[in-house]
């Protein structure tokens, strides 16, 4: 910036001696084509952008022209003034404090933060003694207000599970089911009845058919029922759509176990979401790419991708984790071998042993 100034200082002197040397005649003609020229300017451009080199520049030559003849530049006298008050404090400008305390480090913030955050009971002055005891003395004012901007109320209120920590463990005991459809080669349609865990996105094959009649229902439940009972698991509640293919004993055989069954809002599938996001992943990732040829082949193909989206394949609501983890190698050593699945539409990764 530095070096623009004094080029264009260098310009105007030269400029200067090849005037002075100029009769007065080509003078005052070249000043009537300039004022001319700046005329028509000043009628097509509202208003002129300066750099900071050349605001400099015209408040340094604003003090060789006597002050009635400042009407001639693209400025307003103003200005040109303001211009040179703002040179003279960038000249005399000198660091200073602000008043008050020093602000905390950053380091201190994010302590006060965790105590917070671990200790919901905790009010402001315990925190104020606990830090004292690592050495660190801070105010309850300083306390309260990095409090206030990370928005986490005062003690009383701090307490209790957060909304995602109540949903998070009420999900534990939620299973969610629903029928999905797949046309084959020869436009036959099979029903797929499945049920998926809220907690883990852990996701079970109830059946497929082509005739999803009330006894058909009711038998693969029986069957679900009979599964979790040999496990010792144990849910307190199912969601479902308002299908007429879930009858009355298909509720009947899940309460017999404690699983109570709620039905979702009327054209409401969003109450449903996490059914129909497993719905839409299957289809993505394996039903999309294929060609059905019967019942068999459908449960063949389910088998594979549900084995691979319960052990293999990450889910971002689960940290990047399947919903049964494989244990991770200890060490980031050892050829990357590649599985192909479903006839390599998706693929594995895994550790040579």
């Amino acid at each position: 910036m530095a070096l623009t100034f004094l080029y264009r200082l260098v310009r105007r002197v030269a400029e200067a001696i090849r005037i002075h040397r100029m009769d007065v005649v080509a003078k005052d003609a070249e000043i009537l084509v300039l004022r001319h020229q700046l005329a028509v300017l000043q009628r097509q451009i509202a208003r002129p952008r300066f750099t900071w080199s050349d605001r400099a520049l015209v408040s340094a030559l604003a003090g060789l022209v006597p002050r009635e003849l400042w009407a001639s530049f693209l400025v307003k006298p103003e200005t040109i003034l303001r211009w040179h008050r703002a040179l003279v404090r960038r000249r005399w400008t000198h660091p200073h404090r602000r008043a008050g305390r020093p602000a905390l480090s950053e380091e201190t913030a994010e302590l006060i933060v965790y105590l917070a955050r671990e200790n919901p009971r905790w009010g402001y002055l315990r925190i104020v003694g606990e830090l004292k005891k690592l050495g660190v003395t801070v105010s309850k004012t300083s306390v309260a207000a990095i409090l206030r901007r990370h928005r986490l109320p005062p003690a009383p209120r701090r307490q209790g599970p957060t909304w995602s920590q109540f949903l998070k463990a009420q999900a534990k005991g939620i299973l969610a089911t629903d029928f999905f459809t797949v046309d084959a080669v020869t436009l036959s349609r099979f029903y797929v009845l499945f049920v998926i865990e809220i907690d883990r996105r852990r996701v079970h094959l109830l059946g497929v058919t082509a005739n999803p009649d009330g006894p058909w229902v009711t038998q693969v439940a029986r069957n679900f029922v009979s599964n979790l009972e040999e496990v010792g698991r144990h849910f307190r509640f199912l969601i479902r759509d308002r299908d007429t293919k879930f009858t009355t004993s298909f509720d009947a055989v899940l309460a017999s176990v404690g699983i109570e069954t709620i039905r979702t809002p009327v054209a409401s599938p969003q109450a449903n979401a996490f059914a129909e996001r497993f719905v839409r992943t299957v289809r993505q990732d394996c039903l999309d790419h294929l060609l059905v040829f019967s019942r068999r082949h459908l449960e063949s193909l389910l088998g594979e991708s549900l084995r691979h989206y319960n052990q293999a394949r990450p889910h971002r609501g689960l940290q990047l984790t399947a919903p049964f983890p494989r244990p991770v190698p200890s060490t980031t050593g050892g050829k990357v071998i590649r599985r192909d699945v479903l006839g390599g539409i998706i693929h594995e990764y895994d550790r040579a042993a």
